[in-house]
C-alpha cells in the first residue's frame, strides 16, 4: 500500500515559480498538500476551498494543482469522480506556465489505472510523466514521475529497474529539500526489498520511516507504513508482530476515515487469525473487509478477501463456498500475473479440490502453485543479481571518486608548498608561466581542431547523431575480441518517409528525421550507440544486450516514436516505424553480417504491414525466445 502519485505532483513550490505576487488560493493549496500525509480529509477540504477562491480570480496552475490533490483522494474511492478531476486538469494544461505539470496530470491518470489493476495502461501514462518532466527540466515533478514509475516496475517484478528509479527519485527529492518525499521514496525501496524476499532490510526501513512519521504525525503515512510491515512479519510467519502492525494500521485508518486502509489492515488481520487456527474470526473480520472494499475500485484487494475467506472456508470446511471464493481471487490474480497471490491461490486450490474429491484437477492446481513458485523465485534471484550489480558499481564509483578528490587535494598541497620555495625565483616563473600559456594555448586550440574534423567525419550534420562510419568503427572491435560480448542490432526505418516528402516539402522531412533522432536518443544509455545509416534509416547497438531487452527496447522505441507530436508540421499525419532486430554470433561475426541479418528482418517488419518489430537471428539459434511477460503485483 502506497501513497498516491498524484500527491507528490501537487506539492508546493516555492511561491516565485508561481507568481510574483501571492495568489490567496496559495496558502490553500500549501495546506492541503502538507495535510495528505496527515488528514485527507483536511486536505480535501482545503484544496476545494481554493477552488472556490480560483473561481473568481482564476490561475491555471493552482487550480491544476488543487485538481491534482482531489484526483489523489478520489482515486482510492470514486473512479469516476477522480476521472472528471484529471479531465478537468487536463483542459487547462493550454493555459498552464508550469509546463511540467503536465506530468502530474499523467500521474493522476496513471494512478487511477493502476488502482484498478490496469498495470500496462498505468506504465505506458508513467513512462510519459518521466519524458514530459525531463523535457520540462522540472526536477519535482521528475522525482515523482520516477517514484510512480519504480514502484509500478516492482510490482512487476522489474526490481532493478524499480530500485533504480525510486533512488533517482530519492535523491531528487533529497536535493530539492523535500524531506517528506524522500521518507515516501525511501517506503517504496523497502516495499521493493520485501517483494524481493528481502524482509530484515524492508522492516529496517519500515521501523526508520515509523520513527520519523510519529514525530512529524503523519498520520496517513503510519498507516500505510504500518500496513507494509505487518506484510514483512505476515511472510517472516511473525504472527503477534504482523497483527499488531495490521490492528495499528487499522485504527489510524480508522480514525482518519481511509476506507481503503481499514480494508488492507482489516485483510491483514483476518491471515493473521486464520493462521492462529481461528477460521471463524477470520471470516468476521473479512466480512468488514468487504463493505469498506465496496467504496474503493480497487480489484486487487478485493481478490486479496476472497483468498483469505476462501482459506477460512477451507478450514471450516465449507469447501464448496471456499472453491467458489478461491475461484473469483484466482481470476483477478491470473489476469494481473501476480505471483506471489497466484502461488498461494493456486496452492489452496489444489487442496479444497483434493478434499472434494476431484484429485485430477486439484493435481492440475498444484502443479500450476510449484510453476508458479519457481518462476517468482527465479525472477527474485536475477533481479536481486541485477539490483546488487547496480549497487556495486555505484559504490565503486563513488569510491573512485573520493580517491580522486583524495588525490586533487594532495596535488594542490604540494604545489602550494613547491610555490613557497620558490619564491625567490618569481621573475624566471612568471616567464615560464606565459610561455606554458602560450604553448597550451597551441596546443588545445590545435586539439579542439582536430577534434572539430573527427567530429564531422563521423557525425551526421542533419540529426547531430553518429553516422554509418561511426556506428561500425565502434561495433567492430567488439564483436573481434576473443570472447565478444552478446551485441543485439536495431536497424530503425521510417514508414512511408518518401511520401512526407512528397506530400509536405523536403523541410517537413528532415523535421521528421530530427524528431525520430531526438525521440531514439532518449532512450539509448551508454554502453549502447545510434548512428543515422543514411536516408531514413538509424541504427542502434547495445552490448552485453539479450534478446529479450533488446526486443523490449524496440518496442520501446517504436511506442515513442508513434507518440510524437507531429501537428505542428504533419498536420494530423503520424510517424510510425519499422524496426529489424538481430543478436550477434558469438563467433565470426562482422558488422556486415550483422547488418544483412537486421536488414532483413527490417524487410520482414515491412512486408508484414509496418509498423512493427521483427527479428532474425544467426543461423545457429533457430527459435526466436517467446517474450517475458512482466510480473504483475500485489499491494504492499
Amino acid at each position: 500500500m502506497t501513497v498516491a502519485g498524484t500527491a507528490r505532483a501537487a506539492e508546493s513550490r516555492p511561491a516565485e515559480t508561481e507568481s510574483k505576487t501571492a495568489h490567496p488560493a496559495q496558502s490553500y493549496i500549501d495546506r492541503a498538500a502538507a495535510a495528505v500525509r496527515s488528514s485527507p480529509e483536511d486536505s480535501v477540504r482545503d484544496a476545494e476551498a481554493a477552488l472556490k477562491i480560483l473561481v473568481g480570480q482564476p490561475n491555471a496552475d493552482l487550480e491544476i494543482r488543487a485538481r491534482l490533490l482531489l484526483c489523489d483522494h478520489l482515486s482510492e474511492r470514486d473512479k469516476a469522480a477522480a476521472e472528471a478531476e484529471v479531465a478537468k486538469a487536463r483542459a487547462l494544461l493550454p493555459q498552464a506556465t508550469r509546463r511540467g505539470l503536465e506530468a502530474g496530470v499523467l500521474d493522476c491518470e496513471g494512478t487511477i489505472l493502476e488502482t484498478a489493476s490496469e498495470n500496462a495502461r498505468a506504465r505506458e501514462k508513467y513512462e510519459q510523466a518521466v519524458a514530459v518532466a525531463t523535457r520540462a527540466h522540472d526536477d519535482e515533478m521528475l522525482a515523482a514521475a520516477l517514484f510512480a514509475r519504480g514502484y509500478l516496475l516492482g510490482l512487476q517484478g522489474q526490481y532493478a529497474m524499480g530500485l533504480a528509479d525510486l533512488k533517482r527519485g530519492q535523491a531528487l527529492y533529497e536535493d530539492l529539500n523535500l524531506p517528506d518525499h524522500a521518507l515516501t521514496a525511501m517506503n517504496g525501496i523497502a516495499i521493493l526489498y520485501n517483494r524481493m524476499g528481502d524482509f530484515s532490510q524492508a522492516g529496517h526501513m519500515y521501523d526508520q520511516a515509523l520513527k520519523v512519521q510519529r514525530d512529524a504525525g503523519m498520520y496517513r503515512e503510519q498507516s500505510v507504513t504500518l500496513h507494509n510491515l505487518g506484510r514483512v512479519h505476515e511472510n517472516l510467519r511473525e504472527w503477534d508482530a504482523s497483527q499488531a502492525a495490521f490492528q495499528e494500521s487499522y485504527e489510524i485508518s480508522r480514525q482518519l476515515n481511509y476506507p481503503r486502509g481499514e480494508a488492507y489492515a482489516l485483510r491483514g488481520l483476518a491471515a493473521v487469525k486464520n493462521a492462529k487456527g481461528d477460521p471463524q474470526g477470520a471470516l468476521q473480520t473479512l466480512e468488514q473487509a468487504m463493505a469498506l472494499q465496496r467504496q474503493t475500485p480497487d480489484a486487487r484487494l478485493n481478490a486479496q478477501i476472497q483468498l483469505a475467506r476462501g482459506v477460512a472456508l477451507h478450514r471450516l470446511r465449507q469447501l464448496p463456498a471456499s472453491l467458489e471464493a478461491l475461484q473469483s481471487a484466482l481470476d483477478v490474480f491470473r489476469q494481473a500475473d501476480s505471483l506471489s497471490e497466484l502461488r498461494a491461490t493456486y496452492g489452496e486450490l489444489a487442496a479444497v479440490l483434493s478434499d472434494m474429491g476431484n484429485w485430477r484437477e486439484g493435481y492440475a492446481h498444484l502443479v500450476n502453485a510449484q510453476e508458479t513458485s519457481e518462476r517468482m523465485f527465479r525472477n527474485q534471484v536475477d533481479q536481486r543479481f541485477a539490483t546488487l550489480k547496480v549497487e556495486f558499481d555505484t559504490a565503486a564509483k563513488e569510491k573512485e571518486n573520493a580517491l580522486l578528490l583524495r588525490e586533487n587535494t594532495a596535488n594542490q598541497l604540494a604545489l602550494a608548498q613547491g610555490q613557497r620555495a620558490r619564491n625567490l625565483q618569481r621573475a624566471v616563473i612568471f616567464l615560464t608561466v606565459i610561455l606554458a600559456l602560450l604553448l597550451a594555448t597551441l596546443a588545445w586550440h590545435q586539439w579542439r581542431s582536430t577534434r572539430r574534423m573527427r567530429t564531422l567525419a563521423m557525425t551526421d550534420e542533419l540529426t547531430g547523431v553518429p553516422n554509418r562510419r561511426a556506428v561500425l568503427s565502434r561495433l567492430a572491435p567488439l564483436l573481434q575480441q576473443p570472447n565478444p560480448p552478446s551485441c543485439a542490432m536495431l536497424i530503425i526505418d521510417i514508414d512511408h518517409f518518401k511520401s512526407i516528402n512528397d506530400q509536405h516539402g523536403h523541410a517537413e522531412g528532415d523535421e521528421a528525421l530530427k524528431s525520430v533522432a531526438r525521440e531514439l536518443c532518449e532512450d539509448v544509455h551508454e554502453p549502447a550507440f545510434i548512428g543515422r545509416l543514411g536516408g531514413e534509416e538509424f541504427v542502434v547497438v547495445i552490448p552485453g544486450a539479450d534478446f529479450d531487452r533488446a526486443n523490449r527496447l524496440a518496442e520501446r522505441f517504436r511506442e515513442g516514436v508513434m507518440s510524437i507530436d507531429t501537428r505542428r508540421w504533419l498536420n494530423d499525419r503520424r510517424i510510425t516505424v519499422s524496426i529489424g532486430v538481430t543478436m550477434s554470433k558469438p563467433t565470426g561475426d562482422t558488422p556486415s553480417t550483422m547488418l544483412q541479418r537486421a536488414d532483413a528482418a527490417l524487410y520482414d517488419a515491412k512486408r508484414a504491414g509496418r509498423n512493427c518489430v521483427k527479428v532474425q537471428l544467426p543461423a545457429t539459434e533457430s527459435e526466436t525466445p517467446a517474450p517475458l511477460k512482466p510480473a504483475q503485483v500485489e499491494f504492499a
